[in-house]
């Protein structure tokens, strides 16, 4: 079964609301409540976290605050 918490990442005019799932791969998908960002991360081989796919164009640091609510949210 797939777990899932609230999260927000910082656009540019405002927040942005969303829903992260754990997926059975390891990685992790945000999903904005509107509808217009979609983010999926997973760690790489040396355990860094990486962009894995999702919508264009997105901000890079979206990944760093996305695995900082992933490891606050699931205490990996």
């Amino acid at each position: 079964m797939e777990k899932e918490f609230e999260a927000v990442l910082t656009g540019s005019d405002s927040e942005v609301n969303g829903v992260v799932t754990a997926l059975s791969s390891g990685a992790y998908e945000f999903n904005s409540i509107d509808g217009s960002l979609q983010l999926v991360i997973a760690r790489n081989e040396d355990g860094k976290w990486e962009r894995m796919s999702g919508t264009e164009p997105y901000f890079s640091g979206w990944v760093d605050e996305l695995a900082e609510q992933i490891q606050a949210s699931v205490n990996i």
